[in-house]
């Protein structure tokens, strides 16, 4: 293989900037599951689109959209790829108050949508934005922005720590509102995680994760409707798996059919309208179902 094409290839003195390079152990791995995610969401999806006046009642709607999808992620994620660090450094901060005043937005009448008596997603047109999705991505670029300028103050719990916990909070309130307990729990393993690595005492991090795991369990335990949830979660077949645990017991009983090596591509019988969802959050169930334990597995390793 020619210099031209090697991801490593040396340069020369005063031959200019060192262009950006691949990372195969993080591209591959991800292009693996993008396509897996493709012939998945096809294959999930097949009952639902065919039947579905809203996708006309073509079965290849979905794998259509997922495809158009990927072409549109792949061509940002090269341009994303193009900007410096320090670019996306000198922004962060921006980009972070952006996705606040998309979560703020996002809980306006007329602007946030309601789905399942959830306020999450953000109308345009053809396309539906869910916020908090973006403030995910937004929050790793100022985490880790916020620790590079806080650097020398990561010992200290009122310089390092209470700002970052201040904005999380303001963060955690716009998501308890829509609700949407599952992101604001992942965006405060987020912001700890990096703070952890960025060199925050150890005894602080433990003792705050600790206060962190008691509030979220107050939280679930004082709400009537996500307490439910989560008795349902632990047994689902014996906690209404007519009501709240009718996705969880469907789910596992994909899992279940799917035994070792699963039932074929395509094969899958809860996708037939038992499973709902089945082509978007519990995809996974389906993966077990067609695929086994083997192609769960393959999944969680590529992840």
């Amino acid at each position: 293989m020619s210099s031209s094409m090697r991801l490593d290839a040396p340069r020369l003195p005063g031959s200019g900037p060192r262009p950006a390079e691949f990372d195969p152990w993080l591209l591959w791995p991800a292009v693996a599951l993008l396509l897996i995610g493709l012939v998945m969401v096809y294959s999930a999806s097949i009952a639902v689109a065919d039947s579905s006046r809203f996708t006309g009642n073509r079965p290849d709607f979905f794998l259509i959209r997922q495809a158009v999808f990927l072409a549109i992620g792949g061509v940002a994620a090269l341009m994303a790829f193009q900007v410096p660090v320090r670019t996306w450094q000198a922004w962060s901060m921006w980009l972070f108050l952006g996705g606040i005043v998309l979560l703020v937005l996002v809980l306006i009448p007329g602007i946030g949508s309601v789905v399942n008596n959830s306020r999450r997603w953000i109308n345009l047109g053809p396309v539906n934005i869910q916020p908090s999705e973006l403030v995910k991505l937004f929050t790793v670029l100022y985490a880790a922005s916020y620790i590079v300028r806080r650097l020398p103050e990561m010992g200290s719990f009122r310089r390092a720590f209470v700002p970052m916990a201040l904005v999380i909070l303001l963060v955690g309130a716009l998501l308890v509102a829509e609700p949407d307990y599952g992101a604001f729990v992942v965006i405060v393993l987020i912001a700890f995680g990096m703070l952890f690595l960025g060199g925050i005492n150890g005894k602080l991090f433990f003792s705050l994760g600790l206060v962190a795991i008691i509030g979220f369990a107050t939280l679930i335990r004082f709400n009537e409707l996500r307490w439910g949830r989560f008795i349902a979660f632990l047994d689902p077949f014996n906690n209404d798996p007519l009501g709240k645990g009718y996705q969880l017991t469907h789910s596992l009983i994909a899992f279940g059919r799917g035994e070792w090596f699963g039932v074929g591509l395509g094969g899958s019988v809860e996708k037939l309208f038992y499973l709902p969802e089945a082509h978007t959050d519990f995809l996974l169930a389906v993966i077990g179902e067609e695929l086994g334990l083997i192609g769960v597995a393959t999944v969680i390793a590529l992840f």
